[in-house]
């Protein structure tokens, strides 16, 4: 896959020297698809467009969306940084061991960045397959955004120069195919007694993790929501 189809998400993103920083810095190490999604500024303001420089190119064609969700509906590969740990259970990769899968194939996959101040919630990061952490002094860890989209480009663009495409026999399922089954796989639960609702949205994502971790394809995923399918029919022809 070419780097300039990774996609760069900023979900919430407040200053706009950062998000300027972050064009700059993306068009440095050759990655060109912005995605803002909910921005608190205006990406097109005066300090933004100085701090991008030459890179106001990446600002003004940045995709925009109103949530996390729709910005990753035809992913299949996505990635999601953090800072610090979670009680999940799910592991933090490093950049180098991690950024080389979004390489791997060619369909869209996208590397999610969350607000300066509060990062990314807990419901978005299991949007992600994969968490990642940028090490750090444990001293004073915390990096600004702009440095840590900047070390992820910079890895990106080191790693794009050693990576081969996966052959893949068949098309991976988006994460928006997968979401659409979850969603019908919680309905048919719910409905059958094996959830609740005040159980639903933990048990679900063990589910999305679940799901996840087998990176299904689209025909596979289509056969699992025949099979609800199925089910769902039996179940009204019982009733009647």
């Amino acid at each position: 896959m070419e780097i300039e189809q990774i996609r760069i998400i900023l979900v919430e993103p407040e200053g706009p020297l950062n998000v300027g920083s972050i064009a700059r810095v993306m068009k440095n190490f050759g990655s060109t698809t912005l995605v803002l999604v909910n921005p608190q500024c205006d990406p097109l303001c005066r300090d933004a467009r100085k701090m991008a420089v030459h890179a106001q190119d990446i600002l003004e064609t940045a995709q925009h969306h109103s949530s996390l969700q729709e910005a990753l509906a035809d992913c299949t590969r996505v990635v999601a940084t953090t800072a610090r740990k979670r009680t999940f259970a799910r592991p933090l990769e490093f950049p180098r061991t991690t950024l080389p899968w979004l390489l791997e194939i060619d369909q869209p996959t996208a590397l999610i960045f969350g607000n300066e101040e509060r990062g990314l919630s807990n419901a978005e990061l299991q949007l992600a397959q994969r968490w990642m952490t940028i090490p750090a002094n444990p001293a004073y860890p915390t990096l600004n955004l702009a440095q840590s989209v900047a070390l992820c480009c910079y890895e990106l663009f080191q790693q794009s120069c050693l990576a081969v495409p996966e052959t893949i026999e068949e098309k991976p399922a988006t994460l928006g195919e997968m979401d659409a089954y979850l969603e019908q796989m919680a309905a048919l639960l719910l409905e059958i007694g094996y959830l609740y609702p005040h159980t639903q949205a933990a048990r679900m994502n063990k589910f999305r993790h679940l799901l996840y971790r087998a990176t299904p394809s689209s025909t596979e995923v289509d056969m699992l929501r025949g099979i609800f399918t199925q089910m769902e029919w039996a179940l009204k022809n019982n009733r009647e």
